[in-house]
């Protein structure tokens, strides 16, 4: 009997399930892996401003490398929210300077920080496909941003294990690469 395909919330669902459950060893090892191969991407595509993220549910760490790419010159940007309906604002951040939780429990620059337009947004996946489409939670934030204009290279974030194959929508934007703990894609 062949199997009805995942729903995009069953999908979605199943793969933060899937990252969740990853050993915290692994995690570890992985997000290391990932946090070099970004370094090395960064450094050969010359990235000036760069829109990062602060990490929740499970999703791949880079706090440790934030600190080493803002000592090495980088601007580092958070997204911050503004409205359910438009796309995502980046206010300078530097590690160490206090943050706040938003709305959404999620961690941004204190309210005094300085809006920045990123070259690069580092973007987490819930889950991708072999062409570069993201999976998120659903919202459509980082949609809405990557297909306003100065549109910034967008590079994905995601553990190799989270790769899945799903129906896209005229609304996605395809990502300019996605770093694994194994590959480039």
């Amino acid at each position: 009997m062949m199997r009805k395909p995942l729903t995009k919330p069953e999908l979605r669902q199943s793969l933060i399930a899937l990252r969740q459950g990853i050993a915290p060893t692994l995690h570890a090892q992985w997000d290391i892996a990932i946090g070099n191969r970004l370094t090395a991407w960064l450094a050969a595509h010359n990235a000036k401003t760069v829109g990062v993220y602060w990490p929740i549910r499970a999703e791949p760490d880079l706090r440790e490398f934030y600190a080493e790419w803002a000592a090495r010159g980088t601007q580092l940007t958070l997204p911050v929210v503004i409205d359910k309906n438009t796309p995502l604002k980046f206010l300078a951040w530097t590690p160490g300077e206090p943050l706040m939780r938003d709305a959404m429990g999620v961690m941004v620059p204190a309210s005094t920080a300085t809006e920045v337009q990123p070259d690069v947004v580092l973007v987490p996946c819930v889950g991708f496909t072999t062409e570069r489409f993201r999976l998120g939670y659903g919202a459509g934030f980082y949609d809405r941003t990557l297909a306003s204009a100065p549109k910034p290279q967008a590079v994905g974030v995601a553990y190799s294990c989270l790769c899945a194959e799903f129906d896209t929508a005229l609304h996605d934007v395809a990502l300019d690469a996605i770093v694994t703990e194994n590959a480039l894609v």
